[in-house]
């Protein structure tokens, strides 16, 4: 518990550079150490308002994955689940900040998130997983197989749109502001399509067998829980349940992005199990 003179971090954006990414990520609060890491289409700040109800009790701090956002790639990253374990490895060495870290993450933050804890459970003191994926029999939705499929991919993410983006968001997350909508779709750079595509075409779900038991026996250990959004149509909520945990919190009125779309909730779900 942080006393109330104590000064609280203000929010700061910040670089490093690893070793074939430099990365970009949002930083603000003081306390017990928590890495919150989102998804597609997002940056870190998909987790701003969420940090802003953190910020008393975590030391919050939120990166851009590689090739989204501020976060630039060298070369072809590797998108595999190891070479995403090792990213996060890497970026968090270069913190300098003593863990064991809290781990929160959303959608492909997922991946990148879990499969580092699975590799390093000593650095990881507690997890929440927040309409993510990690399971060898999940069937990709519709615009997932159309990114994986070659041309295609390309074909429908150069016609991408403001107003398809905008539908497709809105239809995803019911409770999503359209400034953030519009935000997240103004900064779709070429460098960040490119990684989309590789990223569901390196993830067939079958990449995840192994992996997989090695999550359900992280969360058997470590304590977990889970935050779903009842009308997210991309991962539907029945996965919520299969994580091993049974401290699971379904939010009927939302969607795929909670974030975003329930933040104070959110935050005050986070406190009371960080605590």
């Amino acid at each position: 518990m942080v006393r109330p003179e104590a000064k609280i971090r203000p929010e700061t954006e910040q670089t490093v550079q690893l070793t074939q990414t430099r990365v970009r990520w949002l930083e603000s609060g003081v306390g017990a150490p928590c890495l919150l890491l989102h998804g597609n289409p997002d940056t870190a700040e998909l987790w701003r308002d969420v940090m802003k109800g953190l910020e008393l009790r975590h030391r919050c701090l939120a990166p851009d994955l590689p090739g989204f956002g501020g976060s630039s790639v060298t070369g072809t990253f590797d998108c595999s689940l190891e070479s995403m374990a090792q990213w996060v490895d890497e970026w968090v060495v270069a913190l300098g900040i003593k863990p064991p870290f809290d781990l929160v993450v959303h959608d492909f933050g997922g991946p990148y998130g879990l499969s580092w804890a699975i590799r390093h459970p000593h650095k990881v003191r507690r997890i929440a997983i927040l309409d993510s994926l990690y399971f060898a029999d999940y069937r990709w939705h519709a615009w997932a197989r159309i990114w994986r499929t070659p041309m295609l991919g390309e074909l429908s993410l150069w016609l991408m749109n403001r107003w398809i983006f905008h539908w497709e968001l809105r239809r995803g997350g019911p409770r999503l502001p359209s400034t953030h909508i519009l935000e997240t779709y103004q900064g779709l750079t070429p460098e960040m399509k490119r990684m989309v595509l590789q990223l569901y075409r390196a993830t067939d779900s079958d990449k995840f067998a192994g992996w997989e038991e090695a999550m359900l026996a992280l969360t058997s250990r470590v304590p977990s829980c889970v935050m779903w959004g009842a009308k997210d149509p991309y991962i539907p909520v029945r996965y919520a349940k299969r994580w091993g945990t049974e401290r699971v919190r379904i939010f009927p009125e939302c969607g795929h992005w909670l974030p975003m779309e329930a933040p104070a909730e959110v935050a005050s779900e986070l406190l009371d199990f960080l605590a």
